[in-house]
């Protein structure tokens, strides 16, 4: 086993992914799926695009942002051990955001399509996990824009006044 995938094995022991992962799952996990870096600015996943692969933070900070006015607002941005991509692949629906590194000698660790697939009949166990994290990273998205429109609410008609 090369030293990369030690490193990559114990960085995902310490993230929710794989908490209830054995290290020989996480490692089959590894397996499945390609580290890639990026560099500053670079684009990972455009809007428009629909996702044909999922994407886990290893190392570097990744900016979501959409088009507005002819220029790109920054949204929201992602760390290591955070997922993303996760909508637009599963709902294969086109991204209404863009992905960017937004960090030097940034890190993911990319799960496509076919290799999810693969891992779906492979490993049935380690897809459930794959699987609730997912909607854990969902949930902390639906939470954070509940937050968001409840605070514009409140400057908007007053606290309690909607």
């Amino acid at each position: 086993m090369t030293s990369e995938k030690v490193s990559l094995t114990e960085f995902l022991k310490q993230q929710y992914l794989a908490e209830s992962l054995t290290v020989k799952e996480v490692q089959t996990l590894l397996d499945f799926m390609e580290l890639v870096p990026y560099r500053k600015n670079e684009v990972i996943a455009d809007i428009g695009e629909v996702g044909e692969a999922l994407y886990f933070v290893v190392q570097g900070i990744i900016a979501l942002t959409v088009e507005e006015s002819g220029g790109e607002n920054e949204i929201a941005t992602v760390q290591a051990g955070d997922m993303l991509g996760e909508m637009s692949f599963f709902d294969r629906q086109p991204r209404s955001i863009r992905l960017r590194a937004k960090t030097d000698e940034t890190k993911l660790l990319r799960l496509t399509r076919t290799m999810y697939n693969r891992l779906r009949v492979e490993h049935p166990y380690i897809t459930v996990t794959l699987l609730e994290q997912t909607i854990i990273s969902l949930d902390h998205l639906f939470r954070h824009l509940t937050a968001e429109v409840t605070t514009y609410a409140d400057y908007l008609f007053g606290k309690g006044k909607k």
